[in-house]
């Protein structure tokens, strides 16, 4: 049950799980969240066969086009049982599960680069992972036109935290300030999409740091740090164009940060139009 000195400061506007890791995800109506973040979200990886890395969208110069590949759940996600195989869309249209005996050779010749398919329940058993991210020359980055690994939080898929939270506030924000870009939900790749119902505007997230928000009747997180942004929110995926200003702006006007990384104190159900509570 909500707290009663907790205050409602928005709903639950969508819900996305991204099955295998840097490609489009699904949009929910509803989902579980456990320690782990939402069940069945990066549950997969790719894993690039010559150097062990983990692929990802943040290098797209070596991966250029993983947002032309689409994953959903084959079924339902639910607690305390095996994730379900994802279905994964190649550019050309055509499905494979992720169960299939021939599935990397299939995305390892889609992708000419030789894949292996990973699944959650091995990274967990494995030392952490490593991936790599291209930084853009771009004032306000922390490198720039250069290539850095960097290490996955331990036994996961995730580049640093479990669950990421994103205001349609900021959203606005943003495009009051590059009113020529499109910033789309997708761009930014959240868990958990929230629309203020109090009133508030701008980059509201900033003010939930180090904070409990709580949603619907039994899920609390803990925000624990702003989302920094990268290469990834200014690539062509579907209708949305390349768009280096999308970042741009992020660096220029909030620390290039975009949303804000939580991490799970408990678990539970959650449903688009739930409540949002800070505590």
């Amino acid at each position: 049950m909500p707290n009663s000195a907790s205050t409602l400061v928005g709903v639950v506007e969508e819900l996305w799980r991204y099955p295998v890791k840097s490609m489009i995800g699904e949009q929910l109506a509803a989902t579980e969240v456990t320690e782990s973040g939402l069940l069945g979200d990066r549950a997969y990886a790719l894993r690039d066969t010559s150097d062990g890395k983990i692929a990802t969208a943040k290098n797209p110069r070596k991966w250029p086009n993983l947002f032309d590949y689409g994953a959903a759940l084959t079924g339902a996600a639910t607690g305390g049982e095996k994730v379900p195989p994802a279905l994964i869309t190649l550019p050309d249209g055509t499905t494979i599960s992720t169960e299939q005996p021939d599935a990397a050779r299939i995305l390892s010749a889609a992708l000419k680069r030789e894949v292996r398919l990973e699944k959650i329940e091995r990274a967990a058993a494995s030392n952490q992972e490593t991936s790599e991210e291209y930084w853009l020359d771009m004032e306000g980055l922390e490198h720039r036109d250069t290539v850095t690994d960097f290490n996955l939080p331990e036994g996961t898929f995730f580049d640093t935290a479990t669950v990421h939270i994103l205001t349609t506030a900021t959203l606005q924000r943003l495009h009051e300030l590059y009113p020529e870009g499109r910033f789309a939900v997708p761009r930014f790749r959240p868990n958990v999409v929230v629309s203020p119902t109090d009133g508030s505007d701008g980059f509201v997230e900033t003010a939930w740091l180090g904070r409990i928000v709580a949603i619907g009747e039994s899920v609390r997180l803990k925000i624990d740090l702003s989302c920094a942004r990268c290469v990834m929110t200014t690539l062509a995926q579907g209708d949305l164009p390349k768009d280096p200003g999308i970042l741009r702006t992020a660096a220029r006007h909030n620390q290039v940060n975009v949303g804000v990384y939580a991490s799970v104190l408990q678990g539970g159900k959650i449903r688009r139009g739930d409540s949002i509570r800070l505590e």
